[in-house]
């Protein structure tokens, strides 16, 4: 059982300021679940947990109450009603059989202005409790941005399996058909093999996007005037087929840079395709090199409209897209991810006449 005597914020007091105090404390008790004051009530007084627990809570957005702070015996509560001179802002309901002393605001700022030690103790207690109320805070708002981005993520997953796992269903049920011609049921079979490659990229950006390089992973030095070329090829036959070219401007340098190929190759192939859908009516993928003293910077432009100004500043968040019906929007973001883990950066820009340009640089290895 705390009194005035042993608490923290009174028991530097003098002898006789105690006793001024004791004089005007009113000692109150409170059943579990009893109210001692709400919202909007006046603040004509703060309190001292005795014995027993009080639960101070508001009510927040949407008409949620939410629980601020758990007061224990020695604890004050009520206090901003001293300082403010304002209605209460929030609920205090006593949480099991509970004791208090009750202090008139008038009383408790008479021994404030007389006394710069308990003026010290207030402002030493108040600065704690919105510290803490600002850890509470901060919680639940991360925890509440972890659950909007988990949101967005299921949105966009189911978004986009939708799509491929419909096409399979209709496909497997051609090649179900007894009396299915021949060509239909081939034709069935591709858009099935199609479609699983699809999902199986999906899977592949969302691992690309939630697993980064392990801290340990030895990155093997590739020769890049090699990777380039053979990258170009595997995505030609599927831009050739949408009416893309993908031309190099220049060769890319003969020079050895430290890369997981299967990550790089990511990049590429996203770039790739984000200007591939730029261009519904064809067009071209221009891709030039430059080697400077520490890094191997590459550039990626095609003759598409170029990026949105409504993307300025937001390209490369997760999940940020416009004007596509499809992906997840997590492939730049990846792009990111992937150059960042190998010490790398990218960029975006567009220039007059010219569609939308990334660069990403590489560092060399160290002489």
């Amino acid at each position: 059982m705390v009194t005035l005597e042993n608490s923290k914020l009174f028991g530097q007091l003098q002898v006789d300021e105690l006793a001024a105090l004791h004089r005007v404390a009113r000692e109150q008790s409170f059943a579990p679940g009893q109210e001692i004051f709400k919202e909007g009530d006046t603040g004509d007084a703060m309190f001292l947990v005795k014995e027993g627990r009080v639960e101070i809570s508001a009510v927040a957005s949407r008409n949620v109450r939410h629980i601020l702070a758990q007061v224990e015996p020695g604890d004050i509560f009520g206090e901003m009603a001293i300082i403010e001179d304002k209605p209460r802002s929030a609920c205090a309901v006593a949480r099991e059989q509970t004791l208090v002393y009750a202090l008139p605001r008038t009383e408790v700022l008479k021994l404030v202005d007389h006394s710069p030690a308990l003026a010290m103790a207030f402002l030493r207690e108040i600065s704690r409790r919105l510290r803490e109320f600002d850890r509470l805070h901060l919680r639940e708002v991360l925890q509440a941005e972890r659950l909007a981005v988990v949101g967005r993520f299921a949105r966009s997953i189911v978004h986009d399996l939708k799509n491929p796992l419909n096409i399979i269903g209709l496909a497997a049920e051609i090649v179900g058909l007894e009396h299915a011609d021949p060509a239909a049921r081939q034709n069935a079979v591709t858009n099935i093999r199609q479609q699983v490659e699809r999902i199986s990229d999906l899977v592949s950006e969302i691992l690309d996007f939630t697993q980064g390089t392990p801290p340990d992973l030895i990155l093997p030095p590739v020769d890049y005037s090699r990777f380039v070329p053979q990258i170009v090829s595997d995505a030609a036959a599927e831009a050739t087929l949408r009416g893309v070219s993908i031309e190099l401007e220049n060769s890319p340098p003969t020079v050895s840079l430290l890369f997981n190929p299967k990550r790089l190759r990511r990049v590429y192939a996203n770039l790739f395709h984000n200007a591939i859908d730029a261009m519904p009516e064809g067009g071209k993928i221009l891709l030039r090199f430059q080697s400077h003293r520490n890094e191997i910077v590459t550039e990626i432009e095609d003759t598409g409209p170029g990026i949105a100004p409504e993307m300025d500043g937001r390209l490369f968040e997760a999940f940020a897209t416009h004007g596509k019906t499809l992906g997840t929007g997590l492939g730049l973001s990846i792009c990111k991810k992937i150059l960042e883990d190998h010490h790398g950066w990218i960029t975006a820009r567009t220039q007059p006449g010219h569609g939308a340009i990334f660069a990403f640089g590489l560092p060399k290895l160290k002489a």
